[in-house]
């Protein structure tokens, strides 16, 4: 089986509101897969789904081959965004216990408690209460949590909430560790910019129905529009913007002058090729760089929200 996770036309409703439509996903065994969407769009519902807090109203999950059971509680880490810890209890002693409940011995657990404290350097604060810690420390110790019974499945929403960029880094890296070390990852946030370095797929929701899925290259591939950036070197600009114009269709708006350089962003929507563009400018200028534009998630997050509003 490729997939750790199988979602089959899950509807959920909440009285005459439907927060689930339909939808179906594909989780990939040893991937970090982004699910996205606006807020209200039906994430955290999927999510409380797979963790068995609510059930489908419609049709089945299936983790890794077979149907969802609450046994499957023990392979499965949620760190939710909003943070659940016992706020006057001790941070060693609410650690073992949660621990414990993932199915954990207490000897086992301190063993591993003991590894990842030092590692988040925190381990001088085993016995102070929740109360005490910083919103970045409590962070680091629900992390911890999630992960120290190493489930098959592990699913991060907001992981990197209240973080600097320091300790943004530092769970970024655990993160991708994991992943290495055979881990499922199923990662939800609205930090476009940690969907582009972490994700290898993604699925978007929209008011309650999946509006796009898959790989996250080949989604980008599907959103170029053979759009080029071009840094060029000339002294006859307002000459060459007019000819590109004309010869490539090209708005004024794309234009940027830098410096003695002129910076532009051509699309090419005339039946012309790259090779095409290249060879004029050679002609024309001194070419300086030239890269083809690719979609960032946030412009196409924007794109299929508004396509489907």
């Amino acid at each position: 089986m490729d997939q750790i996770l199988v979602a089959e036309n899950i509807e959920k409703n909440f009285g005459s509101f439907r927060a689930l439509n339909k939808i179906s996903l594909e989780v990939p065994k040893g991937s970090i897969f982004g699910l996205l969407g606006p807020n209200g769009a039906g994430k955290t519902t999927f999510i409380r789904i797979i963790n068995q807090i609510t059930m489908p109203d419609q049709g089945k999950v299936f983790f890794d081959g077979n149907p969802l059971a609450p046994d499957d509680v023990h392979h499965i880490g949620y760190l939710p965004e909003e943070r659940g810890l016992y706020k006057r209890m001790k941070i060693g002693e609410q650690a073992l216990y949660l621990a414990q409940l993932k199915g954990m011995s207490k000897a086992e657990a301190r063993k591993k408690l003991k590894y990842w404290f030092e590692k988040f350097e925190i381990g001088p604060w085993w016995n102070k209460k929740v109360e005490e810690l910083s919103k970045g420390m409590a962070q680091k110790l629900q992390f911890i949590i999630t992960v120290l019974h190493e489930p098959k499945l592990l699913i991060f929403d907001e992981p990197f909430s209240g973080f600097d960029p320091i300790n943004a880094n530092l769970i970024k890296d655990e993160i991708l560790h994991l992943r290495d070390q055979g881990a499922t990852i199923i990662f939800s946030t609205h930090r476009m910019e940690s969907v582009e370095e972490l994700c290898e797929y993604i699925a978007l929701i929209h008011q309650s129905n999946k509006v796009l899925d898959g790989k996250l290259l080949d989604i980008k591939k599907k959103f170029k529009t053979n759009t080029f950036e071009v840094g060029l070197s000339t002294l006859d600009k307002l000459s060459l913007e007019a000819d590109l114009k004309m010869k490539f269709n090209v708005s004024k708006a794309r234009f940027k002058t830098l410096d003695d350089d002129l910076k532009l962003n051509i699309r090419l929507n005339n039946g012309s090729t790259s090779s095409d563009l290249i060879k004029y400018l050679n002609s024309r200028a001194s070419i300086t760089h030239y890269k083809e534009v690719i979609p960032s998630v946030n412009d196409i997050f924007i794109e299929t929200v508004h396509q489907n509003s």
